[in-house]
């Protein structure tokens, strides 16, 4: 059960891109995040399910559906917690820090949320054997991930939001901070 809430997910997202395409008007300028715009804020909810064509789509897949595995195995409410923290923190970046008026919309702040978080997981694990097992996942990610992560946000082609990558990250970060569980109480 815990490895379908990204696939549910991921399936919204697909089937938000087949009636944008549908469907006469461009619903990424209508819910898009618009940056410095008041009119814009609300997609700092709604654009991580829109993508500006289907190689958009198609290219944040298979990270999103990796990536946010991996995090769903932590538990479907934590799931669910770590995107929404990440979404909004990497919305809200990207709104007060990309260029005002720029519409920015897709799945890739979400992903880099769920790199952030299971990064920044190894480092506050409860206990050793935890943060092992973490520090363990975190370098297969960087292993498979690390270039492109790094590349999304110091190397951003033109047209490519790195605001919505970097505070993705940062989001994910947060989330990890927030959702950590306590350690056991230690018994005298």
């Amino acid at each position: 059960m815990r490895v379908l809430q990204p696939l549910i997910l991921l399936a919204a997202m697909w089937v938000v891109r087949v009636l944008d395409a549908v469907f006469p008007g461009s619903w990424v300028t209508a819910f898009g995040i618009q940056s410095w715009v008041v009119e814009g804020l609300d997609g700092i909810l709604l654009s991580h399910g829109l993508h500006t064509g289907w190689p958009h789509l198609l290219a944040n897949t298979i990270p999103f559906l990796v990536l946010g595995v991996i995090v769903a195995l932590d538990g479907i409410g934590r799931f669910w917690a770590v995107t929404g923290i990440a979404g909004v923190i990497a919305g809200i970046g990207t709104w007060v820090f990309n260029t005002p008026g720029t519409v920015t919309v897709g799945a890739s702040g979400l992903v880099f949320g769920y790199f952030g978080y299971i990064f920044a997981r190894a480092f506050i694990a409860r206990s050793l054997g935890h943060g092992i097992l973490y520090a363990l996942i975190a370098v297969a990610v960087v292993a498979v991930y690390g270039g492109s992560m790094l590349a999304g946000i110091f190397r951003a082609a033109d047209g490519i939001s790195w605001q919505a990558h970097l505070f993705g990250a940062i989001g994910g970060a947060v989330a990890a901070l927030i959702l950590r569980r306590a350690r056991p109480a230690v018994k005298p």
